[in-house]
């Protein structure tokens, strides 16, 4: 397994947070601004940046607590979190040097040199010398050394494995997809996230669906409760008279977290129609609203139905843009007042 690849493992996500600098790592713009806004919330410029400010520091403190990170001895080993991490790169290294570790961890050169020297003295660390710079040595772990790590490694998981277990399925794809948007949002992951994935519904799912659409609404088009209300009453009858021969449901997901969904429900033996395709705002630009209407119609197209038909509003132009995009032709438009808004209606038709 290459080293990317080590690294992506769930053991390096969950002790992310435990020995994690964010300005160490960060460029020098880059920590200027964040000065500058540190700044800001110390000042009393803006409440709702302390407030930020203090919840982070609060999950910090929570989540060093919870892996054990002020722990001298950690996970009853004569390490700590700090030395645990130097042997990580130096195990997953085949020959390195100071510099590269200390770079890589954000580690204060002095206060990595005397882990090194320590190291050293306990017979795990190994000095070779370049063959064509002088100033340069490379590291690598003696046997002794790596025996140690693997042991290391070993509670890890297995602390990690207990933790886990006690928690359902569906907590624990929130709680790795969690950590993986902090790391994005952070700026902070190296490798490419999964864009997202394509499931069925499952419990749950609807009432979600129903509340993110009605927030989503609200705050881009002005719609009020009522549309809610629409969403809920037609996601119902579809559950309640689902024929999984007839019909399917799109739920996208990204990171243990649904940022879309789409619906094909049985309309007569030859029409189906496509129901409340919605697409969160953090993935839009993904192509997720597109794929989601592209499965429907090939959904659609091999259960034999003859049309596909939707109703729309006017105003959902990037949604308009993806029906015209697969070949549907707008039949029909009619003024309404509805969700607290004067729209017009649209209907659209895909010959099949």
């Amino acid at each position: 397994m290459s080293f990317g690849a080590r690294r992506a493992s769930l053991l390096d996500k969950v002790n992310l947070f435990g020995d994690l600098s964010i300005m160490a790592r960060a460029p020098s713009k880059r920590r200027n601004s964040v000065a500058k806004t540190v700044k800001t919330a110390t000042t009393g410029d803006g409440d709702a940046m302390v407030r930020e400010v203090a919840a982070i520091r609060e999950f910090n403190r929570f989540y060093t607590r919870q892996i054990g990170v002020l722990n001298r001895d950690f996970l009853e080993t004569p390490f700590s979190l700090a030395e645990v991490r130097v042997l990580y790169e130096l195990y997953y290294r085949e020959r390195t040097t100071a510099t590269a570790v200390g770079q890589t961890l954000g580690l204060d050169p002095g206060y990595l040199s005397r882990i090194l020297h320590g190291f050293e003295r306990k017979g795990l660390l190994e000095k070779e010398p370049s063959t064509t710079d002088g100033r340069q040595t490379f590291l690598h772990l003696s046997k002794s050394g790596r025996r140690a790590f693997e042991d290391i490694e070993g509670r890890q998981r297995t602390v990690v494995a207990e933790m886990l277990g006690q928690l359902p399925d569906s907590d624990r794809r929130q709680l790795i997809g969690a950590m993986h948007k902090i790391e994005r949002l952070l700026g902070l992951s190296t490798e490419p996230a999964v864009p997202y994935l394509l499931r069925s519904h499952q419990p749950g799912d609807i009432g979600w669906v129903t509340h993110r659409q009605a927030v989503l609404y609200n705050e881009e088009y002005g719609w009020d409760e009522t549309f809610e209300a629409f969403v809920a009453e037609i996601l119902s009858q579809f559950i309640l008279k689902f024929n999984p021969k007839r019909e399917r449901s799109w739920i996208a997901e990204r990171d243990g977290e649904i940022v879309g969904s789409v619906f094909c429900a049985e309309k007569t033996r030859t029409v189906a129609a496509l129901r409340l395709l919605y697409v969160e705002p953090s993935v839009r630009g993904l192509g997720v609203g597109t794929r989601l209407v592209d499965e429907c119609v090939r959904f659609a197209r091999r259960s034999g139905y003859k049309k596909l038909s939707l109703w729309t509003n006017s105003v959902l132009h990037s949604a308009r843009g993806i029906y015209e995009r697969a070949g549907f032709r707008l039949v029909e438009s009619k003024a309404h007042h509805s969700f607290g808004q004067d729209l017009v209606g649209q209907t659209w038709e895909l010959d099949l």
